[in-house]
């Protein structure tokens, strides 16, 4: 054996280094978890922190549902005490309508014996608000994603609670379940209405002028309120004076009522990102090459159904659980082919999910969308595999995205951020 074959056997092969599991962290619900696909394929799931005392717990869940996301860093100075003392505004103000209640079902000649269930009755009913508004305060990041099609929803709601008001005295038996049950529905209008009311009025404003478009608009409303008061007056004592006048003239309030909400929403030019309008920008800019403002999609929205799928958008879906759309072989496929990119792009036979980290923005969202439509119009074309049309695609999206931006911003989008309501995201 010469020195050579020597050499040759002392040399090894170098171990391969093992596959490190993949594993992210996903935000839902206020919830965070730690996903983790192991070498063979196994899915593991562990609720992040789960060892926390039970008074942590109780902490977290209270400020989840009180205050805003992302509390405190996402309020500026002052919202704490600002917030503590309208606690106790409200909570005086409360106690002091229970007295005022009672004193003017007193006044109007109910006596004390049977008056007091009378009372407690009438308190409870107007409890039922407050229950209503408590369920509905848990969905205000949807209402930031939809803000339209949340209003037209207050506004049914609020019309359902008063129609159930209307037709109490068909049945005064059951007074308090259905005054309370239309006072539910109302409660949760009256958040829903509140709520919304500020992205509305900022779509509007175009100078900084917010108050003003505000105060206006509650005057308009207030003068218009104090008309229909009248209007209703002489309703209610000549057409409406019996059960069956109401029952004919409350379905055409309402209608009008219903109607006139729609078309508020559809004239409204709202300018922030979400699902359906990147999607609609995406599609125009493939399609067109034009950029569409916030006024030229305010009468192409779809206010009841908003989740469709845009075809010429690439047909996403954002917002998915990471390990229910993404395998581990193409997450790490998808890693390696946007490193640097803030969302995770998974293409299906019906739809592509497009998952986003915790931080991305409205452009990281624009950016991910417009590589899923470029891809999907590329595959109509070619027969390369999907990884080599994902690039493709990546490469197509960074050479037109810079302007793209700028002429979102220069037609009035905020691309600072992006509102997906409750949409899963996810964190390395």
């Amino acid at each position: 054996m010469n020195l050579l074959d020597k050499i040759k056997m002392k040399k090894k092969e170098p171990d391969k280094a093992p596959e490190m599991p993949v594993y992210w962290i996903e935000i839902s619900d206020s919830a965070s978890r730690h996903f983790q696909f192991e070498p063979d394929g196994q899915l593991s799931v562990k609720v992040v922190n789960d060892a926390r005392p039970i008074y942590h717990r109780v902490v977290e869940s209270f400020l989840n549902k009180f205050f805003p996301s992302g509390y405190p860093y996402s309020v500026n100075e002052g919202y704490l005490r600002y917030t503590q003392f309208r606690a106790m505004q409200h909570f005086s103000s409360a106690a002091l309508s229970v007295l005022s209640t009672q004193s003017l079902l007193f006044a109007a000649g109910l006596r004390p014996t049977p008056a007091q269930a009378t009372a407690v009755s009438w308190i409870l009913k107007d409890g039922m608000q407050h229950v209503g508004k408590l369920i509905c305060s848990n969905l205000g990041a949807r209402m930031d994603s939809e803000p339209k099609r949340w209003r037209i929803l207050a506004d049914v709601l609020y019309d359902l609670g008063t129609g159930l008001e209307v037709l109490s005295p068909l049945c005064p038996h059951l007074f308090l379940e259905v005054a309370g049950l239309g006072n539910f529905a109302k409660g949760m209008a009256v958040v829903a209405a509140r709520a919304t009311r500020l992205p509305i009025y900022s779509s509007f404003a175009k100078e900084g002028n917010l108050s003003d478009l505000f105060a206006k608009g509650e005057a308009i409303s207030t003068l218009f309120n104090v008309l229909g008061l009248g209007v209703g007056i002489q309703l209610a004592s000549t057409v409406c004076s019996s059960m069956q006048g109401k029952l004919i003239v409350g379905p055409l309030l309402s209608i009008a009522h219903v109607c006139c909400v729609v078309e508020e929403m559809r004239a409204t030019p709202v300018n922030t990102l979400n699902p359906q309008r990147t999607a609609m920008v995406v599609a125009d800019f493939v399609k067109t090459g034009k950029i569409s403002s916030p006024a030229d999609l305010r009468y192409r929205e779809n206010l009841l159904f908003p989740g469709r799928l845009v075809e010429d958008a690439g047909n996403v879906k954002v917002g998915q659980a990471l390990h229910r759309v993404v395998k581990p072989s193409k997450l790490r496929e998808s890693k390696e082919i946007f490193p640097e990119e803030k969302f995770i792009l998974s293409p299906g036979s019906k739809w592509n999910g497009l998952v986003l980290e915790q931080n991305a923005t409205g452009e990281d969202a624009l950016r991910g969308w417009l590589v899923a439509a470029y891809a999907s119009s590329m595959e109509k074309s070619s027969h390369e595999p999907t990884a080599s049309i994902l690039q493709d695609a990546y490469e197509k999206m960074n050479s037109v995205f810079d302007p793209f931006v700028s002429e979102l911003q220069a037609k009035g989008w905020h691309t600072d951020r992006f509102l997906d309501g409750t949409g899963s995201r996810f964190s390395w």
